[in-house]
């Protein structure tokens, strides 16, 4: 269902509601009941395809050049930009962080390591 924002000029507050679509008639507030709502325009995300993000990397002399000497600050911004804000694992997440400072993340097999 999609959600719609109002002002409230009663109680002046925002009010946001689930609709099951947009109908001409106004809901009625959540909070004081009254009928005084005017429609606001709400924002929204709109992501970046993965193509807009090689761009936007290409475009970033600096980081370019980071990635080109295998610096591994560069290359953990890489990953950060191409990750999009994903959440990802845990041990992931422990390499980046130690290519943001400036280490080369060292792989392990844990088979063998445990064998």
């Amino acid at each position: 269902m999609p959600i719609y924002e109002y002002w409230c000029h009663n109680c002046q507050r925002k009010a946001v509601l689930y609709r099951a679509s947009f109908s001409e008639v106004t809901p009625l507030c959540p909070r004081c009941n009254d009928n005084s709502l005017t429609r606001l325009f709400s924002t929204f995300l709109v992501r970046k395809t993965d193509k807009a993000i090689y761009e936007d990397i290409l475009s970033d002399s600096q980081l370019v050049k980071g990635m080109r000497r295998n610096d591994p600050k560069a290359l953990a911004e890489w990953n950060r930009r191409m990750s999009r804000g994903e959440k990802s694992t845990p041990e992931y997440e422990d390499m980046v962080q130690e290519m943001e400072k400036g280490e080369i993340p060292v792989v392990t097999n844990k088979k063998t390591e445990s064998a």
